[in-house]
């Protein structure tokens, strides 16, 4: 997707940053274990503040899409596909991207055709 450019927040920095060296994490909870994503400063399961990252796959399943026709991103070819996908790793963790594989999307199937690229630049 040339042109857009996310904006990483407090919570969300360090995730991009992984992501730029091409690394797939999620944050896992110091008391009780809990994997979340997206990243947030506490743990919604315990309320404690303290948590690491941890890399995991970058698999899971197609939730929903879109075909998108409206110029949202400056430069964007219309129209552009995008997936919502239910993380593996992470019960509940959604994860956004675009549908770079030859087949269409179909919900429950797997997110191989699913960007990895997710960058900044």
């Amino acid at each position: 997707m040339p042109g857009y450019r996310p904006e990483p927040d407090r919570d969300s920095r360090a995730w991009w940053e992984r992501v730029a060296r091409r690394e797939f994490a999620v944050q896992e909870c110091d008391a009780c274990g809990t994997l979340r994503f997206p990243p947030r400063a506490f743990c919604a399961a315990c309320r404690t503040e303290g948590w690491r990252w941890r890399e995991v796959a970058p698999e899971g399943e197609v939730e929903s899409w879109i075909v998108s026709r409206q110029p949202f991103v400056p430069g964007l070819r219309d129209p552009y596909l995008v997936v919502m996908v239910r993380l593996k790793a992470v019960p509940g963790g959604l994860v956004y991207g675009n549908w770079r594989a030859e087949r269409p999307p179909e919900a429950g199937s797997g997110s191989a055709g699913c960007s990895r690229r997710w960058t900044r630049s």
